[in-house]
């Protein structure tokens, strides 16, 4: 028995005691407790540490952590007397003796003993110091909500096969994303006009001000703001920026016009909620960013008791918005902005919650999520949303290796075709449905008509076009592609995600260096995306930059020590060809041996491509169309070049009615 063994228990007692609350500590603390390596036991120590500190930073200094190191914060939190002396004593401990996690160097393994210790002091502080700010928990809320604990999966088993499955599965990732993009930008009918590209007429809603005293009530402030940005959806006249790039900016130091020059708008909207019981009051305030120049603002009162008040209390706020930036509303676009979803608040509250929750795409988090979208389906069987976010969760769930391909897809899709026999002319439905039918069963026909369809609802849905654009890609017509995803651009511009769609649909064109300075873009925007360099790879080994593929990948697989040992012994023996095909050997070891470890085997086609292995590749091309793998319609990828001709592959592009080349 190692000599931290009681401390390593206490955390697992710990972890248990947070679910749902904290998500990102749980991570990272799931990832402690599951491992007996002393280098790995100090750097997800630090990285727990990392995580109460960023939050201190931001709830107590007031500000973003950035890239201050974590004594120089500790010593302000110290010197402004926001954290007791003997937990800041615990802190620079931790923080001392968990750099040899971070900077793996020799240390005495009785030093892991004091560390997570000092770990788990902190963390009862930290659990005690949050408990009145951790948002409405499933627990508390089942007095009033009985919620059946369904559907949730195992953590232990999740620990031990999702880690690989998330590396390995980045790329198709965004599968889920795009279906997810829709819900998190609560868009429920879109409008029937054309993409609007006049600077006039282009606004962003930055995130609305809590200004309630409880930060419980965060979850509503983001949804209030989430439901006047899905009005201003609705009005084609108008270009909105998505909530994903305007989220970006919650709690910025930037000016308004900084951030406006950023997102390519020339009007702001900025507003507070403040909300005693069922009593709301919103602040609204518009203004030209360009020269900071107030345009209109009001106040509003609302009683939740009677939704329908606060549906119009949107309503208004979205015309009044129109009005004065001279946009013209259509009377259909004026029947869907006054549309009420649902007339009954608890399905409201449990939607916003579940948004709230979804949000923050971790494993705990979606099983939080899930249940408030079954509450709200339980509640108001009427409720689009309600299955709209279910059928998220279950395709997130399929693309993290957390559910088996069959089972998260036919989840999903059963809840889509719920919400489309509720409203058939629903613009996230149908967009969610043509990923379903591109990526679930190569219904190539369907998708584009549901993607035209989804777009004509809603053509500010950055996230329809992105997808749009990689099935033009996958069908071969690169110059429509780029003509979409230059749309998803311009409506989410500091998106990694859609940013990283625009990096791939680049290198499908055969533009490297482009594809390459995109990838690097997003990089920059979200540092270690895996969705990006599970890509970036791709574009630096055809123009024969060998070394940064190399580097590329291993940040891609630093979180899997076993796979990275294989990466880096392979290169050794051969380059970057050794190295793909030590991982393509290792992730066939993996698949072969662990049926339950579910990712797509098309990744592994694409390593023995590269790496000039023609057999193997095919035979991963054939596994991968016996199962529907969602990746396997990126056959003109540039990295399938080295088996392209062989008659298996071309007969593999027959099958699904795709072009070879």
């Amino acid at each position: 028995m190692v000599i931290w063994s009681s401390e390593i228990k206490e955390l697992e007692r710990l972890n248990a005691s947070l679910t749902g609350h904290f998500p990102e500590l749980e991570r990272e603390l799931s990832h402690l407790v599951s491992s007996d390596d002393p280098n790995v036991l100090m750097l997800y120590s630090r990285r727990c540490l990392e995580v109460i500190i960023t939050d201190l930073c931001e709830k107590e200094l007031k500000r973003p952590r950035k890239t201050d190191p974590l004594k120089g914060i500790i010593d302000k939190l110290n010197k402004e007397e926001k954290v007791p002396s003997h937990i800041i004593t615990s802190m620079h401990g931790l923080n001392d003796l968990s750099t040899y996690g971070a900077h793996p160097k020799d240390f005495d393994t009785e030093q892991v003993k004091p560390a997570l210790s000092n770990l788990a002091i902190i963390i009862k502080w930290f659990v005690k110091y949050r408990g009145l700010l951790i948002p409405d928990s499933i627990a508390s809320d089942q007095e009033h909500y009985p919620v059946k604990q369904k559907n949730s999966v195992p953590g232990a088993s999740r620990r031990k096969r999702n880690k690989i499955a998330l590396i390995a599965s980045a790329f198709v990732l965004f599968i889920s994303v795009i279906v997810l993009l829709g819900l998190l930008n609560i868009i429920e009918l879109g409008n029937k006009g054309a993409f609007v590209s006049n600077l006039e007429k282009s606004i962003a809603v930055l995130p609305f001000t809590n200004l309630s005293g409880d930060p419980d009530q965060e979850y509503f402030s983001d949804g209030m703001m989430d439901e006047i940005l899905d009005r201003l959806f609705k009005i084609g006249d108008l270009k909105v920026i998505s909530r994903t790039s305007s989220m970006r900016y919650k709690n910025s130091e930037l000016s308004l016009k900084e951030i406006a020059g950023e997102l390519g708008v020339s009007a702001i909207l900025e507003g507070s909620v403040r909300r005693a019981g069922n009593i709301v009051r919103i602040t609204v305030q518009l203004i030209d960013a360009r020269n900071d120049t107030h345009l209109w603002s009001e106040t509003y009162d609302g009683d939740l008791s009677d939704l329908s008040k606060i549906f119009a209390m949107q309503s208004k706020v979205a015309q009044s918005v129109a009005r004065e930036l001279k946009a013209v509303i259509a009377p259909e676009e004026k029947q869907l902005i006054d549309k009420i979803p649902t007339e009954n608040p608890e399905a409201y509250k449990a939607i916003q919650k579940g948004q709230y929750f979804l949000n923050k795409f971790t494993d705990e988090a979606l099983d939080s999520a899930l249940q408030y979208f079954e509450l709200a389906k339980e509640i108001d069987p009427d409720y689009v949303l309600a299955y709209y976010g279910i059928a998220g969760v279950w395709s997130f769930r399929q693309q993290s290796g957390l559910v088996s391909p069959a089972e998260g897809n036919q989840k999903s899709m059963d809840a889509l075709m719920k919400a489309y026999a509720i409203d058939s002319n629903n613009a996230v439905v149908q967009g969610g449905l043509a990923v379903k039918k591109v990526w679930g069963t190569y219904d190539w026909e369907g998708g584009e008509s549901g993607f035209k369809k989804s777009i004509s609802l809603n053509p500010n849905d950055a996230g329809s076009h992105a997808a749009y654009s990689h099935l033009l890609n996958i069908l071969g017509r690169p110059d429509e592609a780029l003509e979409q995803i230059d749309i998803a651009i311009r409506l989410d511009p500091v998106n990694p995600f859609i940013t990283t769609f625009y990096a791939v649909d680049l290198f499908m064109a055969r533009k490297y260096e482009e594809s390459i300075k995109a990838h690097n873009k997003a990089l920059n925007l979200e540092p270690g995306y895996p969705f990006t360099l599970s890509n970036l790879w791709q574009p630096y080994y055809m123009v024969g930059r060998t070394e940064e593929a190399y580097e590329t990948l291993k940040s891609l697989w630093s979180m899997d020590p076993e796979s990275l040992k294989s990466l880096e012994q392979g290169y050794l023996k051969d380059g970057i060809r050794g190295a793909v095909l030590s991982l393509a050997d290792r992730l066939d070891e993996i698949w072969t041996n662990n049926p339950q470890q579910f990712f797509c085997p098309s990744v592994i086609a694409m390593y023995y491509s590269a790496g000039q292995e023609t057999d193997k590749a095919i035979y991963w091309l054939e596994q991968a169309y016996k199962i529907r793998d969602p990746n396997l319609p990126y056959l003109l990828m540039p990295v399938y070049d080295n088996v392209r001709n062989d008659p298996r592959f071309i007969e593999i592009a027959r099958k699904m009615n795709l072009p070879n080349k």
